[in-house]
Parts: C-alpha cells; structure tokens; sequence
C-alpha cells in the first residue's frame, strides 16, 4: 500500500473514533508530507478533504487548506479519477464554506452529491449532506437543511459509523429545536451525547452545551442557560483558546447576562414604583443600591465578553460572528440609556452582515435600529419634528427587518421583527392599533406554547400596550355618554388622572415639574399616578 493510501486510511480511522487530540499529533507529525504535497500524486485529493474534516474539528484554518487546493490546476484536475475530483471539490466547498461564502458551497456540493454514486465512499457522500445541510442552515432555509443532515446522519447510522453520526445528530438536533419541536431535538441531543461522552472531541461537546444553553434561554431559564454557555466556553477553550465557536459562546453568555440584568432591574424599578412612606424609601434605597451595583457588574461582564468574541471573529475575518457580537452590544448600550451606540452597532452590524448577504443578521440589525429609533420617539415626543423623523426611521427599519427576516424560515426571527412592527404603530406617534394587532398576529403564530423568554415578554408589553389604549377609547367614550357605572366622581377624577397624567409628563419631557406646573397640582400627586401606572423609574 502506498503511503498515501495509509495516510487516508489513519485519518480515516481516527475520526471514526474522534481521537482528536492523536490525530492533531499526527497530522503535525505528517506536516512535512503535507505541505509538500503534489495534485500529481496518488490519493491527494482524498487527502485535502481528509484535511478538510480535520480542519472543521480545529486543525489549521480553512485558509490553509485553501492553499493547498489551489495548487490543482486546470491541467491537473483533467487528469483526476472521478472520485478523486469529487473529493477535491469537496474540500473546495468546505473552504467555501469557511469564508462564508454560502451560496458557492451549496453550488459545489449540490454538483458533488449529483454524482453521489461515483464517491464510490458512504461516509464521504454523508459529510457531503452535512456539510450542504450546514451552508442552508446558516442561510436560515431549515427545510433544505433538515433534508440533508437528516440524509447524512441516515448514511453515517448505516454503516455503523456512530460517532460520526452524532456529530450530524447535533446539528439535527438544533433544526429540530428551531421549528418548534423540543422534545425530539433533546432526545437526539442526549443520543448524540451518549456516543461522544468518553471522547476527547470537545468541539462537539461543547456544541452539545451550547445547544442546550439556547434551548433553556428560550424557555426562560436564563441561569441554567448561562451554566450549559459557561460549560461550552471551557471545552471549546481546551480545543483552541480562540475557536470561532468559542466566541460564539461568549456572545450567547452575554445574551443570557443581558437578560439576567434587565430581570433585576424590573425588580429595582418595582420596588421603586411601590415604594411610598419615606422609611420604606430608605430601606428600599439600600437594597436597591446593591441591586444597582449587581446590575452594573452584569453588564459590564456582559460587554467584556462580546469584546473578545470580537477579537477572536476579527482573527478569523468571520464577519457574521462580528455582526453577531455588535447586534448584542448594541442592545446592551441602548438598555444602559446610549441611544446613540446602540444604534451605531446596529449599523455596524448591518453593513457587516450586507456585506454577505447575510438576511439573519442584516433582519436582526434592522430590527435594534428600528427599537432604538422607536426609543427616541418615547423621549422625544411633543417635539413634533423631531419626533416625525424617528417614527419614520423606526417605521422603515421595522418594515426592512420583516421584509429580511421572511426571507428565511428562523421564526422567531420573523417573531422578533413583528413584535418590533408593532411596537412602531403602537408608540404615540403612529398610534395605529389595529396594524399593531397585526402585528401580535404574525408574531404569535410563529412562538410555540413552551417559549416564554423576552421574546414572548416583549410581545406581551405589546398586547398590554394595546389593551390599554382600547381601554382607555373606550372608558372616554362611555364618559361622554354620561355612563359612570358606580363610580363616584371623585373615582372618575382620579381615574381620569391616571390617563391624562402619563401623556401630559411624556409631552413635557418626562419632568414631573413641568406636569405639576402645567396642570396645577402637587407634585406629590404626579409622582403616585406615574408610580401606579409602572412609569416612575428608580433614580
């Protein structure tokens, strides 16, 4: 057998097994052989996607493969067997695939998979289907990718390369999990699991993690998420201190811590709105200080690790993971007040992510710029100009991110954009209601019974945010028809003032002096209707 032929055969059976940290020493032991290898000699194109699939558990980098597949030339490439050339194209597509270059992956792996039957290898024709599969998932078309991971992980099952198939099984499962089917995606992770536990492939397993983070995140389990976030960070660590896997756990940490915050600060605000006698605000005042501090602490933690999720995707030129790390950095300057940053990341982000033709992260861009506008609107209303040309902003990016997002099948993508829309027609410019229940509609439909995280919180502010205005219409019109029900006047007065008073201090730049002045009563008075109605925020 020529050296070539067991060069194959050795990392063949070292990734049937996922002994990755003997093959990473043997492929250093082999460098020499590597580097200088010719299109000429025998097996070389089963080699580069040999390297291929190396490179995907952390060898090198996809740019160093790269280099060795452009030393087939044309005149080289017309003298390869048929499998040897499919081979090579594959490697080509997975390298394609690395520069995010999605479109060219999916062109040369649908060519590859038309010829299936000339590989003359089922495990290869499987990583052909997994790799496919992965370019439409990052894409957002789930239906194509289901379809060849699926096929894939069939492929791998049937010739009992079981490790092999529950590296594919991890990326079903996270198709299964992204249309709505929970159950059946965490039984396919715990399968996949249980064939890689006593492994030393800690990308896989810190995929595992990763992948169970987003599914406790999603239900609304922000602290077992960040525990499953934390672990994935350690393992793909122990790979490579710089994986782009890595990073993109940090910026799913950070998501959590982020969220985490803004829990802890409702409380903060809660307790302020309740608190009345000034003992109680004094004893609130110290619990609150704390709180704040806690609140500080999360956010700064939060924001030091879409830093180096930066850093490492900046290394890598991954510039969806960069568009990635800015959306979140993003939502975290503009909870923090810094309207401005938030919207600079957010374009940021988009130009990134345009750049690519990335519809995911162009929807999500879009989706923070049409929020932090829609902010500006809440601050700057009663001045009617200003006003007008932040509704409009915040109207168009709405209808971009909606537009984007229905471009791909990630539906709570699609969610996300609509409850953004509606936020848009309900704010007090627009004040269209029955275009925000469309809205509500959209984004319903496309959020399952098991989902209650912020997504599901935020469309609830929206169906609250309507019901009130329905309420309030309607509690006007029954006034001007003299049906008080029995309510005595005085209860209609101080009814009335929990309407009028909310919209007086929004027109009067949120300045409970200015409202006290403008409708002649006590400031004391102002301050308990805003804290009733959740407005007045702690200070």
């Amino acid at each position: 057998m020529a050296y070539q032929s067991r060069l194959v055969t050795w990392l063949d059976a070292l990734l049937l097994e996922r002994k990755v940290a003997e093959g990473f020493e043997f492929l250093r032991r082999q460098d020499a052989v590597i580097s200088e290898l010719k299109p000429t000699e025998p097996d070389a194109g089963a080699i580069v996607v040999r390297l291929a699939q190396w490179v995907d558990l952390g060898y090198r980098d996809a740019q160093s493969l790269a280099m060795l597949t452009d030393r087939f030339l044309l005149k080289h490439r017309a003298r390869m067997r048929v499998p040897e050339f499919l081979q090579l194209r594959m490697a080509e597509a997975f390298c394609a695939l690395g520069a995010e270059n999605l479109g060219r992956a999916i062109e040369i792996l649908e060519f590859v998979l038309q010829a299936e039957g000339e590989l003359g290898d089922k495990r290869l024709a499987a990583i052909a289907h997994f790799w496919k599969g992965r370019a439409h998932r990052k894409k957002g078309e789930y239906e194509q990718a289901k379809k060849h991971i699926v096929r894939g992980r069939e492929l791998m099952q049937a010739i009992r390369a079981h490790k092999l198939a529950a590296v594919i099984q991890i990326q079903e499962s996270w198709l299964l999990f992204q249309t709505g089917q929970l159950a059946d995606a965490l039984r396919i992770l715990d399968e996949a699991k249980a064939h890689l536990a006593e492994t030393d492939d800690a990308l896989s397993l810190g995929n595992i993690e990763s992948a169970r983070g987003r599914m406790e995140r999603q239900a609304g389990k922000y602290a077992e998420a960040l525990e499953h976030f934390d672990r994935a960070v350690e393992l793909y660590a122990q790979r490579d201190p710089s994986h782009r896997n890595l990073a993109r756990a940090l910026v799913n940490a950070a998501s959590v811590k982020r969220l985490i915050a803004l829990q802890l600060r409702k409380r903060i605000d809660a307790r302020a709105a309740r608190t009345e006698a000034r003992e109680e605000a004094a004893t609130a005042a110290r619990g609150a200080a704390g709180e704040l501090a806690r609140y500080t602490q999360i956010c700064t933690e939060a924001l030091e690790q879409l830093q180096r999720a930066g850093e490492i995707y900046a290394q890598h030129h991954y510039y969806s993971g960069t568009a990635s790390a800015l959306v979140s950095a993003g939502y975290l300057h503009l909870d923090a007040g810094n309207i401005d940053l938030g919207a600079s990341e957010a374009l940021k982000a988009y130009n990134l992510a345009h750049d690519k033709n990335d519809h995911i992260h162009m929807a999500r861009a879009r989706t923070l710029q049409s929020i932090a506008e829609n902010v500006r609107v809440d601050e700057q209303f009663g001045e009617d100009a200003d006003a007008a040309v932040y509704a409009n902003n915040a109207s168009r990016y709405a209808d971009d991110a909606v537009r984007l997002a229905e471009l791909t099948e990630n539906r709570r993508l699609v969610a996300e954009a609509y409850v953004a829309r509606g936020m848009v027609y309900a704010n007090d410019y627009f004040q269209e209601w029955e275009d925000a229940k469309r809205c509500i509609d959209h984004a319903s439909a496309r959020l399952g019974p098991e989902e209650h995280d912020h997504l599901w919180e935020d469309l609830m502010t929206l169906k609250m945010r309507i019901l009130r205005a329905s309420s309030i219409d309607e509690t006007l019109r029954a006034w001007s028809d003299g049906l008080l029900g029995d309510k005595t006047f005085q209860q209609v007065t101080e009814e009335f003032a929990g309407i009028v008073i909310p919209r007086v201090w929004q027109r009067e730049g949120k300045k409970v002096s200015r409202v006290s002045n403008r409708l002649s009563i006590s400031p004391k008075k102002v301050r308990r209707v805003l804290r009733n109605a959740g407005l007045l925020k702690w200070e």
